[in-house]
């Protein structure tokens, strides 16, 4: 993991999730498998093609029996690697703090709860499948009930020189690196410091506090108030902005700038943290190629006194222009209810990838339960959200809510009261979401957008104001005159039409639609720009079925880098958005494809489940 490295764009993967989520939409967040194997494991994971694993989180009572979680990698026969839920934390390459566990208090009797949760990278090249030796389901503890988790993953369109995980690889910088945190995890050579002290900024004051021509990088933005002012520090603001931008790349709260709007207790991550002493920092790289300004603004009707303002830049720093995003916030989500749907903390347009999300939340009172809402986030435009969380509180990684703040590692965590109010930061320091157009981020209020919830925060990023993909064609099978014109053959298939909903915010709204099933293959031809660096195709479908798969041929030519698959499965919100990315040698100078999709199965059923409602066709450009 290198830190340095995080504003250079990357256009080759892509970020999803697997895990427990209620398929009817509430919160009922505890059954978590895909299938049953033959060896009577059960599967909680199943991709095809090369990848990583980031992030591994499940909790479960107690009193359960313990799972051994096995980690098949390549279509091995024999599971890479094998550990059980105590072991976490303790077994190599799971230590602290790469992995950890945390046990929950009893909680008027809700508790306890065990949780598990891992940021070791896990890389294969051409397949991944994680097994549990119990069944991950239900909610009563006297029954040994237990069974929530996800996890985060990248995928590749190709492989870019993958080394399958073997648990034997050498993390110990790694984890020495975790292990510091507070301090910069960057290289300091070069790094100029501009300090400034005892400063005052006056009401409705914006105060230029860096300008810096030229282009460099800011290494690191420290910054130490007194203990009235740490209490007032959503009334001081950071603004900044890169190349002279109209627009402020960054305009936030200072609480939000630094991981913490309620500053209840210390709480420290890797590249962003604070302490009640009033110490705050935040280390992301920010590039930039022409200039850079930085203003505390105070919007307040009191001055704000500052102690210390302290920049780190290095004029010296060679990031390339053309490769790499500017760092960004999304314009500040000010503390707002949002009655019967999602809170939209973010929704950026352009291209880059989100690295850290800060979500702050207040209930009517104080101590009231308000961990239940799941986060979604929708990338560029596609209907079934790519991540999701069983409760807020699974998405900082721990469990049964906000109970015992502070809880901190060195890439999630939450501060507050118990229970709320709670502001919860999780950095994406290598599972970062990557979007090409748009990234949409929201959190519920409550299982169901059923409590009332206030929230606030916003979501950090590398980014770029234009977008590198766009939509050539689309076929809607519903239409004969889109079948038509895109020579459209479903061999063998049958006609079918479903009305049902997609997952995610808007799973009240009924949609229609009509395809094929049950093809031995379907071929269509496509519209794309001969200027492309790589296709992705886009199908809508109906998950009711799991576990379809199919291979990809462009132009009579097999993509062998991966099959299209997807294990997951949901008879209740039947409609899904999937996504298949064809490399760019398949591709490039092509003005049309001609598109055939042979399905199969993997489960020995003599018929392929697969289905299709109509596709979309997009080019990175």
């Amino acid at each position: 993991m290198n830190i340095t490295t995080l504003p250079y764009l990357k256009n080759e993967t892509q970020v999803h999730y697997e895990g427990s989520i209620d398929k009817l939409g509430a919160n009922a967040d505890w059954d978590w498998w895909l299938y049953r194997d033959g060896r009577g494991e059960w599967v909680i994971f199943d991709v095809y093609g090369p990848g990583c694993i980031y992030n591994f989180v499940q909790h479960r009572y107690i009193s359960s029996e313990e799972p051994v979680f096995r980690f098949y990698f390549d279509d091995d026969e024999a599971p890479r690697f094998v550990i059980r839920a105590g072991e976490f934390g303790i077994k190599y390459p799971f230590v602290e703090p790469l992995a950890s566990r945390y046990i929950g208090p009893v909680d008027n009797g809700r508790g306890p709860i065990r949780v598990i949760r891992s940021f070791l990278p896990m890389l294969y090249k051409k397949s991944c499948r994680v097994t549990s030796s119990v069944k991950l389901e239900g909610f009563d503890r006297s029954l040994g009930h237990g069974g929530w988790g996800h996890i985060v993953y990248h995928s590749y369109t190709s492989d870019p020189g993958i080394e399958t995980f073997t648990g034997e690889e050498a993390y110990g910088s790694l984890i020495r690196m975790l292990k510091n945190v507070g301090s910069d995890p960057k290289p300091t050579d070069h790094n100029i410091e501009r300090i400034l002290s005892g400063i005052e900024i006056a009401p409705g004051e914006a105060r230029a506090v860096f300008e810096r021509k030229g282009h460099g990088a800011l290494n690191a933005v420290r910054m130490i108030v007194g203990k009235r002012e740490r209490e007032r520090l959503n009334d001081l603001w950071i603004r900044m902005r890169w190349d002279g931008h109209k627009t402020p790349d960054i305009f936030v709260p200072a609480g939000c700038f630094f991981g913490n709007e309620l500053w209840e207790n210390d709480a420290r991550y890797l590249m962003m943290g604070s302490t009640r002493s009033g110490y705050l920092y935040n280390y992301f790289p920010m590039p930039y190629w022409r200039e850079a300004t930085v203003e505390l603004v105070n919007r307040s009707d009191d001055a704000f006194p500052v102690t210390l303002f302290e920049v780190h830049y290095n004029d010296s720093a060679c990031y390339e222009e053309n490769a790499c995003g500017y760092f960004r916030a999304s314009p500040y989500y000010d503390r707002n209810h949002t009655e019967g749907a999602d809170s939209i903390i973010a929704d950026i347009t352009g291209r880059g990838h989100a690295v850290a999300a800060l979500v702050t939340c207040f209930a009517q009172k104080a101590g009231v339960v308000s961990c239940e809402g799941d986060v979604r986030v929708h990338i560029d435009g596609i209907r079934t959200p790519q991540i999701e969380s069983d409760g807020s509180e699974s998405y900082a990684c721990y469990g049964w809510g906000f109970p015992t703040p502070p809880e901190t590692n060195p890439f999630s965590g939450y501060d507050g009261l118990p229970d709320n109010p709670w502001s919860m930061m999780r950095t994406l320091l290598a599972d970062w979401y990557p979007f090409h157009s748009r990234l949409r981020f929201g959190i519920e209020s409550g299982g169901n957008n059923d409590q009332y919830l206030e929230h606030s925060g916003a979501v950090f990023y590398y980014g770029r104001d234009d977008a590198d993909i766009i939509c050539t064609d689309a076929l809607d099978l519903e239409n004969e005159d889109d079948i038509a014109r895109h020579k459209y053959r479903a061999e063998g298939g049958k006609r079918v039409t479903l009305s049902s909903f997609f997952e995610g915010d808007d799973d009240h709204i009924a949609v229609d639609g009509a395809g094929y099933a049950e093809m031995e293959y379907s071929t269509f031809t496509a519209r794309v720009n001969p200027a492309n660096m790589g296709v992705r195709l886009r199908r809508r479908s109906d998950q009711n079925i799991g576990r379809q798969a199919a291979r990809v041929f462009v132009n009579g030519v097999e993509v062998t880098e991966r099959i299209w698959y997807f294990a997951d499965r949901n008879c209740h919100k039947r409609w899904l958005e999937d996504e298949f990315d064809i490399p760019e040698r398949y591709t490039t100078g092509k003005a049309g494809l001609d598109l055939k999709i042979v399905p199969f199965s993997l489960d020995g059923s003599e018929r392929a489940s697969w289905n299709e409602y109509g596709y979309e066709i997009f080019c990175f450009i």
